[in-house]
């Protein structure tokens, strides 16, 4: 198949010989060819040497590459690439565990494959596209994750209306690729939960925090503990199961606390352990019903691109002022960011900066990442997005 040709200005290929996935609207020279969104396109060097495949997009990012191998993405290749992917998370052992039935199998870049994401919950695969040249590949990708899991994959559900680029998410209807359901409970290092994939946010579970959550474990038994914007409530579970004295869990959505509540129904807990209250966290901080020994401050992404950053560094700054002011002496506090723009050096300097306003001393225990479902590939950093801080308030 000849594809639309896509030649680069002159010493504009170093990153993609260093295999990074991006090609920059403002490195083409020329397009030799008509080309869509979504389009298949093969990129070239000035000299005209080849340099990877991928999806055409009129925008900033004008080309996600998929392959630094001239070839075309037939089932096959969406078998060996999903098949690699499901090798990495079997070596985690995370395929056949009786404890942990759910992961990230597509990280996007972090396992080669820019614009999709594939988490695995209990046989249900739920498919997310994040360019239009993936959406478009998602027969082709069922297809291959047929292939690899066999009669182990129940369903596939494909959530890209949400993802998709704002122009194209009129023609994407969420809906089942293949299946018609699964089990909506999922298990994590024995702890169970409830996903809503089909109308919770993102694809239904956050994944990258499940070793955060573990590590959470360590230091709630006996403890009052506030799990603060805690959607379905995982950090909340963790620490009730741990043997937390008293959880509060508090998020701005009712449909969140209505899912965190059915998850707590999941324990054997006497009731007075757990309180879920529906408000804003800032507002919630200024009059807590309690005073906290283990926090857990982890809010949704404050900036979404480069040009939000230091508003999401202000918002970060209040918010970890509040936290440290309000938690106990001798406390723990959990903090993180999920916004891709603040790096972990722009995230440290913030929380010291709140925690010289708060006037108290504090000790950086551990630092968090996401999980290792969700693999940073070296070649691509940008794929690293979350960052944590555990801190001892004295």
């Amino acid at each position: 198949m000849k594809f639309t040709k896509i030649i680069l200005k002159h010493r504009k290929d170093a990153p993609l010989r260093r295999w990074h996935h991006w090609v920059f609207s403002g490195a083409i020279y020329k397009i030799e060819g008509e080309v869509n969104n979504g389009d298949t396109v093969e990129v070239y060097a000035s000299n005209d040497e080849y340099l990877g495949t991928g999806h055409y997009h009129n925008g900033s990012i004008a080309v996600r590459i998929f392959s630094f191998e001239q070839r075309t993405a037939d089932t096959d290749f969406w078998v060996k690439k999903i098949q690699v992917a499901y090798d990495i998370r079997q070596a985690l052992r995370l395929t056949d565990n009786p404890e942990t039935n759910a992961y990230r199998l597509i990280h996007a870049e972090g396992d080669g494959l820019p614009g999709l994401i594939l988490d695995y919950y209990n046989g249900v695969v739920v498919f997310q596209a994040h360019s239009i040249g993936m959406y478009l590949a998602k027969d082709d990708i069922v297809a291959a994750l047929q292939q690899v899991y066999g009669t182990r994959l129940k369903a596939v559900y494909d959530k890209s209306a949400e993802s998709l680029p704002r122009d194209y998410t009129p023609q994407a209807v969420n809906g089942y690729l293949f299946g018609a359901s699964g089990e909506p409970v999922i298990l994590e290092y024995g702890h169970q939960f409830f996903v809503d994939w089909e109308g919770g946010q993102k694809t239904g579970f956050f994944l990258d925090q499940r070793e955060n959550r573990r590590l959470l474990s360590h230091y709630a038994a006996d403890k009052t503990v506030l799990n603060a914007f805690c959607y379905s409530g995982g950090f909340s579970i963790y620490a009730l199961r741990a043997g937390a004295k008293l959880v509060h869990s508090v998020d701005a959505s009712q449909k969140a606390i209505d899912l965190l509540n059915r998850n707590v129904s999941l324990l054997d807990i006497a009731p007075e352990k757990h309180e879920s209250y529906t408000a804003d966290v800032l507002k919630f901080l200024k009059t807590p019903p309690a005073e906290y020994e283990v926090m857990v401050l982890d809010p949704p992404a404050f900036a979404k691109n480069i040009r939000s950053r230091h508003n999401a560094v202000q918002g970060y700054k209040r918010l970890n002022i509040a936290g440290i002011r309000q938690l106990a002496k001798g406390g723990i506090l959990f903090t993180f960011s999920c916004s891709q723009v603040v790096d972990s050096a722009l995230f440290r300097s913030t929380v010291l900066a709140a925690a010289l306003e708060a006037g108290r001393p504090v000790r950086i225990l551990h630092e968090m990442t996401q999980a290792s479902c969700h693999p940073v590939n070296i070649f691509h950093p940008e794929v690293s997005y979350l960052k944590g801080l555990v801190l001892y308030v004295g």
